[in-house]
C-alpha cells in the first residue's frame, strides 16, 4: 500500500508531498518529533508518545496549539486511511516557516508533518543485536526529542559500516544511551539503566521496562554505569519503539556473557503481552 503524508491538513501520497523551503526544520532542525509503531493497524503506546511530544515542544518553546486529543485522532485517521497491517508513524512539528534568522520568527505558525508507511517491528524474540561503542558527541539537551540528529546519524552509519545494529554512546566512560535507543544492563538479577537527566531521552520503552521489572519483582537501579560495567553485564538490553527489549550478542566484536536469558525472556514475554493487549492480539511470528 502507498505511504501517506500529512502537512497542515493536506493529505497526499508521501512522494507527492511538498513543504515550504523556508520551514525552520530545513534551516535549523528547529522542531521536535515522535515515532510510533502500529501493530494490527493499531498505534502502540500512542498516549505516552504524544505526552512526551508535548513535553519536548514546551522545552523548545514551540507554541503548538493543537489539543492532544485532536493530534491523536489525526494520527489514528491516517493509520486507518493508509491501511497496512503493520506500520510506522512519524510526526514532527517545526517552529514554522519564515525567512532565515536564528531568533524566533514573530508571526510564523508551527507546521505539523505526519507520515505513515508500512513497516514491520523487529522481532525481539528471534534476534540479538551486535553493537559498537562510540563517544557521545551530542549536545546537552538529549532529553528533548529534537530533529537535530547529526551525531546520531554519524554513529548509526559507523555501526552499519561495522556490520552492527546500533552504537552505544559514552561520555568519558559513562554510558548514556545508543544512537537511537536507550540501553540497560542486567547484572546479578538487577535491571540497571541511566537516570533521567539531560544526557538521555526519557524513553517510552525504557519506562515500560521499568514498570515490567517492578511487576516481575526484578530490582531496578536508575544509576549511571560505565563501559566496564557494560562489558561485564550478564545481559545488555537495547530498548526503543522499533526493537522493544532487544538482547545483545556482542560489543565491538566481543561476545557478552548472555548469562541471564530467563530474566531477558521474562521481560520480552511481558512486553509481548502488552503488545497483545493494546494491538488486537498481536504476537510475533
Amino acid at each position: 500500500m502507498e505511504s501517506l503524508a500529512y502537512y497542515n491538513g493536506v493529505i497526499k501520497p508521501l512522494e507527492e508531498m511538498k513543504i515550504p523551503i523556508t520551514d525552520r526544520s530545513i534551516y535549523f532542525g528547529d522542531g521536535v518529533y515522535e515515532v510510533v509503531y502500529c501493530l494490527n493497524n493499531t498505534p502502540f503506546a500512542l498516549k505516552e508518545h504524544i505526552n512526551r511530544f508535548y513535553s519536548s515542544l514546551k522545552l523548545l518553546k514551540i507554541n503548538f496549539n493543537m489539543p492532544k486529543e485532536e493530534l491523536k485522532k489525526t494520527i489514528e485517521m491516517l493509520v486507518k486511511k493508509q491501511g497496512s497491517q503493520n506500520q510506522i508513524v512519524y510526526w514532527q512539528v517545526s517552529r514554522g516557516a519564515a525567512l532565515r534568522d536564528h531568533v524566533f520568527p514573530e508571526n510564523a505558525s508551527p507546521n505539523l508533518l505526519i507520515t505513515v508507511k508500512e513497516k514491520e517491528i523487529k522481532n525481539m524474540k528471534s534476534l540479538r543485536y551486535n553493537l559498537i561503542i562510540e563517544p557521545d558527541t551530542r549536545f546537552l539537551h538529549c532529553n528533548i526529542k529534537t530533529i537535530n540528529l547529526i551525531p546520531a546519524v554519524l554513529a548509526s552509519e559507523k555501526a552499519k559500516q561495522n556490520n552492527c545494529d546500533e552504537a552505544i554512546l559514552h561520555r568519558n566512560g559513562r554510558v548514556t544511551e545508543c544512537a537511537h535507543s536507550n540501553v540497560a544492563i542486567l547484572k546479578d538479577g538487577v535491571f540497571k539503566t541511566a537516570p533521567l537527566d539531560n544526557l538521555i531521552l526519557p524513553g517510552v520503552t525504557r519506562a515500560h521496562l521499568i514498570q515490567f521489572c517492578k511487576e516481575l519483582k526484578i530490582p531496578v537501579l536508575e544509576k549511571p554505569f560505565n563501559l566496564e560495567e557494560l562489558k561485564e553485564a550478564d545481559e545488555v538490553i537495547v530498548c526503543a519503539s522499533g526493537c522493544l527489549c532487544m538482547g545483545v550478542n556482542s560489543i565491538n566484536g566481543i561476545k557478552i556473557k548472555n548469562s541471564a536469558p530467563r530474566l531477558l525472556e521474562a521481560l520480552q514475554n511481558r512486553y509481548e503481552q502488552e503488545l497483545s493487549n493494546q494491538c488486537k492480539g498481536f504476537k510475533f511470528k
